[in-house]
Formats: structure tokens, sequence, C-alpha cells
């Protein structure tokens, strides 16, 4: 979801930066503000008790992150960690209540962003349950692409590396790269300049 940067700054809304692997907020902190990045990407992650890290999601320019959990009393349960250098505009929690009350449009683009989220999330961990590499690949770019507006065939960028890819779907990197090549023989996404399009 996305709300226009000067309404999100009238309403007492900051610009901050952030550098490349610098928390945005950390998993057990307490959810206080609504974030929209301007520019660069973020990944949503967690370590398990052995240190590992598990990739969440990866957003990138325009999209929110960590507003679910603004209308929980829960604490995080993840991080969020600049991928790239970052621009993103926080806005606290009661500032962006106010805002949604204020304009109720808002409020309802934001349920059916979190709504969408939801769907897509539940249809990624149906895919990762498969052994099919093809169907785990499948679902994560039909993920990120419910992001993306435009639906024609090969006309969404994935702006993610292989090795991302496969954090995100718990595959070696070298099962993503052979997959993908499949992939593309079968007419179901293009690799152009070692970009992948969906």
């Amino acid at each position: 979801m996305k709300i226009e940067e000067d309404l999100l700054l009238s309403y007492g809304g900051e610009i901050k930066s952030y550098k490349q692997n610098e928390f945005i907020f950390r998993e057990d902190e307490k959810p206080a503000f609504y974030y929209q990045i301007i520019e660069g990407s973020i990944k949503e992650n967690n370590y398990n008790e052995l240190g590992s890290e598990f990739i969440q999601n990866i957003l990138g320019t325009d999209q929110s992150f960590g507003d679910s959990f603004l209308f929980l009393h829960k604490n995080y349960n993840i991080n969020a960690v600049a991928l790239t250098d970052c621009q993103i505009i926080k806005l606290k929690k009661d500032d962006f209540f106010r805002l949604i009350k204020e304009y109720p449009d808002l409020s309802v683009d934001t349920n059916k962003c979190l709504s969408q989220r939801l769907y897509f999330k539940t249809a990624m961990i149906q895919n990762l349950a498969s052994s099919l590499p093809e169907k785990r690949i499948l679902g994560l770019l039909d993920y990120l692409k419910s992001f993306h507006k435009d639906d024609d065939k090969f006309s969404f960028l994935v702006k993610l590396t292989r090795q991302q890819i496969a954090d995100l779907i718990g595959l070696r990197v070298e099962t993503v790269i052979r997959t993908a090549k499949k992939l593309e023989r079968e007419n179901f996404l293009k690799i152009d300049s070692r970009k992948i399009y969906y």
C-alpha cells in the first residue's frame, strides 16, 4: 500500500535514512510506527536458535511494512533490515490511526493490502510445502507480482538475486539457477541479461 508522501508528512511523518544492513526494527520490540519505503529495499527476517536466517519478505519502493503489527497488542516477531541504503517515512502509530480515521478510504486500502498479503502468504506457504522447486519458485513469483500493477506476462522484473530467492523458499542457489532456466524453456518466465521477468 502507498500513502502519498505529502499526506504522511502533514500528519507528522519523518523521513529517515538507513544504511545497508541497518536494523529498522528488531524482533521483540514494541510496534510504534507505520513505515513506507521511499527508495531502496528492506527484508523482514528472523533467526532460528542456530542463528540461521529465514527471510520472510523483501519489499521495495512505495511499499509499506510492519503495518499489520500496529493493529495488535503484540511485539514484532520479525526484524526489518535495510537490504540497500534506504529512505523511509516513519509515522507514529497514533498519527497513523488518526490519518486512517480521517481518511476512511485509506483504512479500506490498508485492509485490502493486509488481506492481499495474507492471501498470497498462505498460497506461498502451500507452495513451500511442495518438494518441487518449480512450484516453490512460481509460488514466490506469484506472491511478489501480486504487488505489481501490471499483470501482463513478463511485465514484472524480479528485483531479487538468485541467492535471495533461494533464501526465501529454502532451496540451494544452484537449484534456483537450474530451475529458473528450465522455467524459461517452458515459457513460465523470461531471463534477459541475467534478470528474471515474470
